[in-house]
């Protein structure tokens, strides 16, 4: 009994120091990428600081005429700022454009990859003049060859995450204390994805413990092409009342990513969406049922919804490991929130975890949900306009 008390307060200070050295991580990256950001600002627009000597001139294959400064082409549509509306953009898509021209200096990004520095003007037969910079060569562009125009440049690695925490106490004829703490973070290269996700719960009632579990995930992503990646995962977790010491699934298998940033327009632009599946090792170590350890499969999506210039955040978020044997018996989480920006980057959520376990230990329940409410901060090195 003794050395079941000794490894299970180990393993309890094991989660903590794995959740301690998450948040310091967070911290770490997103202050590199903080400064990576502010020392690569001036490269987001190379155009945002040059001001049109004269309108820039939109003409559509229906005949009408735009006048105003174009700002970007991407996704095949073509946004101008007006001085009609200089607040509004106007949105035309690039397939509707029969002739362009353009005064001040912007990059043209071309279907073989190449990209041409310049102004430009209307040509024959669906063209575009451009005169590139700094040679001042004339060069006659198809309109259809032409992918982007002015885009924002990112950065080569993109940090994304959030930490937030939740705490109340009671003194008087009650003496209960609750705290909580979550954490992501998403570092996203061309190439590579690393996600992180922590959970730490702790309550207790005049000094009687009610509530201790921990969570952890870390994930890389590896992609193959821009939406097919291979995945590896380790999940570790952590619950007294479910008489868990320590839950371990490490896993592997491909994912695709059906929904990215930049997809679609208005307020589904910053959507994005993925689904994976694999094949898991799950392990489970109880302090008193027997422990189990089984191969199983591991079915997961993500979807996460910036609204409002990221002012409201909606996301989901599950993994499911069903058995190989039996796929009626299977384990799941889940968490379902929502995320305010409160100011700046201070931000506060409230997010609903749920657990099951369709065999759990004996004497415990097979479903145990969390209400969460918290405050802390989120960030993102994303460029915008």
């Amino acid at each position: 009994m003794e050395s079941r008390t000794l490894y299970s307060s180990g393993t309890e200070g094991l989660m903590k120091q794995i959740l301690c050295g998450f948040a310091i991580a967070i911290v770490g990256c997103w202050m590199g990428g903080l400064s990576f950001t502010e020392a690569n600002a001036q490269d987001a627009s190379p155009s945002a600081s040059a001001a049109p000597t004269a309108p820039d001139v939109v003409t559509l294959k229906n005949g009408s005429i735009i006048y105003g400064e174009v700002i970007e082409m991407v996704g095949g549509v073509l946004q101008i700022k007006t001085a009609a509306s200089p607040d509004n953009l106007l949105k035309v898509n690039w397939t509707d454009v029969a002739k362009l021209s353009v005064s001040h200096p912007i990059p043209f990004h071309l279907k073989e990859g190449s990209v041409i520095m310049g102004t430009a003007t209307a040509g024959a037969n669906g063209t575009l003049n451009v005169q590139a910079e700094p040679l001042k060569g004339m060069m006659e562009v198809p309109m259809g060859s032409v992918t982007s125009m002015n885009p924002v440049v990112q950065p080569p690695v993109i940090y994304s995450g959030s930490l937030t925490g939740g705490y109340s106490q009671t003194t008087g004829n009650s003496q209960l204390k609750n705290a909580s703490l979550l954490g992501d973070f998403v570092a996203r290269s061309e190439q590579l994805r690393l996600s992180m996700n922590g959970r730490y719960v702790y309550g207790d009632n005049s000094n009687t413990l009610i509530a201790r579990n921990a969570r952890g995930t870390i994930k890389l992503d590896f992609f193959l092409t821009k939406r097919f990646y291979w995945f590896a995962s380790s999940y570790f977790e952590n619950d007294r009342f479910q008489d868990l010491k320590m839950r371990t699934a490490l896993s592997s298998g491909p994912g695709y990513q059906f929904i990215e940033r930049g997809d679609f327009s208005g307020l589904l632009k910053d959507m994005t969406f993925y689904t994976e599946a694999g094949v898991s090792y799950f392990n489970e170590d109880f302090r008193t049922a027997e422990d189990k350890s089984s191969l199983r499969a591991r079915v997961s999506m993500k979807w996460n919804w910036p609204l409002l210039d990221d002012r409201i955040t909606l996301y989901h978020y599950n993994e499911i490991y069903p058995s190989l044997q039996n796929t009626s018996n299977f384990f799941l989480t889940m968490d379902n929130g929502i995320r305010f920006k409160i100011w700046e980057g201070f931000a506060s959520g409230f997010q609903v975890t749920t657990r099951y376990n369709n065999t759990p230990a004996i004497g415990t329940g097979d479903t145990d949900n969390l209400y969460l409410w918290t405050i802390g901060y989120s960030f993102d090195t994303t460029r915008k306009r």
